[in-house]
């Protein structure tokens, strides 16, 4: 999917700029929806590549201009509907309307450090090899799908070099359509900047991605 989250490449934002002293949160409601993603993540009802698919399917002129945490509450909310968590007319004006659906689990305040320190680790066991090594000369696949990848649009149809192999992942693609975790290899790709963006880039700069098999060719 190319949308709004899919920035790579483009001009006419302006500079970054960054705020000194930046507090983790610039308002209590910002906290708030942290705490409803965490307990949200825990309930089973969706999968990490599905939130984000969620997150970026917004649409682009709502991306661009919503907030950090606005994004993360707009999405749970699209989330929450579309599985029958919560009503239009509940979020209208805050009142219960249908029951609670069954959750796979419910995260207790006092299990929160535990639960974000175990994290939740993608890595799969394999018997497997790798197709590509370290050092090799790869190609990105020209491709544009409708669905959630991680294959950036400024990366596609690209050449870049295998830095290191990550290990047996779970594929977010598959994953975020839920399909299932199809674990894939992941390799880390670097990509000189004037491959990606011409010769207005930085002949010394480059970009380095990490990348599931699916996304790589061999350089011919």
């Amino acid at each position: 999917m190319s949308g709004g989250a899919d920035l790579g490449g483009m001009g006419g934002f302006g500079p970054i700029i960054s705020e000194e002293n930046e507090p983790n949160f610039h308002a209590p409601w910002e906290a708030r929806v942290l705490g409803m993603i965490v307990a949200l993540g825990a309930s089973g009802q969706w999968n990490l590549d599905q939130s984000r698919s969620a997150r970026e399917s917004l649409p682009p002129g709502d991306y661009l201009t919503f907030s950090y945490y606005k994004i993360w509450l707009e999405a749970a909310i699209d989330l929450m509907q579309s599985r029958g968590m919560i009503t239009k007319d509940e979020l209208s004006d805050g009142k219960s309307r249908i029951a609670p659906i069954p959750i796979a689990r419910v995260l207790s305040a006092a299990d929160v450090p535990a639960a974000l320190a175990k994290g939740g680790p993608v890595d799969r066991p394999t018997e497997t090899e790798p197709a590509f090594a370290v050092g090799q000369r790869v190609h990105t696949i020209n491709d544009f799908p409708e669905t959630h990848t991680r294959l950036p649009r400024y990366a596609r149809d690209k050449t870049g070099i295998v830095t290191a192999i990550h290990g047996f992942h779970v594929y977010p693609d598959s994953n975020a359509r839920g399909d299932g975790e199809d674990p894939k290899w992941l390799y880390q790709v670097r990509f000189e900047a004037t491959d990606l963006w011409g010769n207005r880039a930085s002949s010394g700069d480059g970009v380095t991605l990490d990348l599931w098999e699916p996304y790589l060719r061999l350089e011919s």
